[in-house]
């Protein structure tokens, strides 16, 4: 039997490859930061909006960008976030409910997963409003 390779691509990198076992056992796909000297490693903020407080009322985190990955957690109305990046209808994010810096906000010359003292994940476009960059 073949062996099957997982590639994720981000805006034409590659940021993650698996074997099909390693997949299905890890289903994380990472936050990407930096890569770019002149740039902050996440380049833009974000707000929640739009969150209907009648309804689910929060905005599912997610481990990788798509439904069908596991809901790692949850934001709110109001809540900021740095968004690092963005594939298709969803942000890579890092963010914090502590007032305390999460290392994004400088130059990251290499690209490399978020490892920081922040959370980070995937979340729909669609209840982000882009505040800066």
């Amino acid at each position: 039997m073949g062996r099957f390779i997982l590639l994720v691509l981000i805006g034409g990198t590659l940021v993650h490859a698996a074997t099909a076992q390693e997949a299905s056992v890890r289903s994380q796909i990472p936050v990407i930061i930096g890569g770019d000297a002149s740039y902050d490693a996440c380049g833009s903020n974000g707000v929640v909006v739009g969150l209907d407080p009648n309804g689910d009322g929060f905005l599912a985190v997610k481990s990788g960008p798509g439904l069908s990955y596991p809901r790692i957690d949850k934001l709110y109305n109001g809540e900021q976030i740095n968004i690092c990046g963005e594939t298709d209808s969803w942000f890579a994010v890092v963010y914090t409910r502590a007032r305390r810096d999460c290392n994004v906000s400088t130059p990251w010359p290499i690209r490399l997963p978020y490892t920081g003292p922040c959370r980070s994940g995937w979340v729909f476009k669609r209840y982000v409003q882009v505040t800066a960059g």
